[in-house]
């Protein structure tokens, strides 16, 4: 009767044993479940921190082409070649304040590029005699060419040349016509 109660025991404790042990393992595989689950989340979460890492070291925008000196000096001459005019007072040749930046732009220009030259030309409005007209534009170009010899500019760079009443830019007989034919050019050779 004793080895009926244990066999009995045994019956009713295999079962409760068993079912024990599933659940300790379905517990155990849960918890690597919930391990490999944690563990993929904090990959993941290295993995994006890394590549926003790489993305901000990453510089965005527009590419500046990189230019050669000639195409750099090309670019420059260009836009000295736009704002190359000075303007004078009626029966004047001394440079008005007004246009030192002009010259001294050009001027920078000029002692950089050494092989670069110009010839500046010297115009006047249509009164006064064909004569003095020729001698006032020549006075005009020459003191644009004593500022730039100031600025540093070599005289072998420059050449004057005086068109008097020659060439005009604006034909008509107005006070603003006379005001935009007294003027010196600067042109690059």
């Amino acid at each position: 009767m004793q080895l009926n109660k244990i066999f009995k025991g045994l019956v009713i404790a295999l079962p409760v044993v068993t079912m024990m042990a599933c659940s300790s393992t379905d517990d155990t595989a849960a918890k690597v479940a919930s391990e490999e689950s944690r563990i993929a989340q904090e990959q993941a979460e290295a993995d994006r921190k890394a590549q926003e890492a790489r993305d901000s070291m990453v510089e965005t925008g527009t590419v500046k082409p990189v230019m050669t000196p000639a195409e750099e000096m090309k670019q420059e001459l260009m836009a000295l070649e736009n704002n190359q005019l000075v303007y004078f007072d009626f029966d004047r040749a001394s440079i008005s304040s007004n246009f030192y930046n002009v010259l001294d732009q050009h001027a920078a220009f000029l002692t950089k590029n050494s092989g670069q030259s110009i010839v500046i030309e010297g115009h006047c409005d249509s009164r006064g005699t064909p004569e003095y007209n020729i001698a006032l534009g020549e006075s005009r170009a020459k003191s644009v060419q004593t500022y730039l010899l100031n600025a540093g500019v070599s005289a072998s760079q420059m050449s004057v040349v005086s068109y008097g009443e020659e060439k005009p830019v604006n034909t008509s007989s107005s006070e603003a016509a006379f005001a935009e034919n007294r003027r010196g050019v600067l042109v690059y050779q």
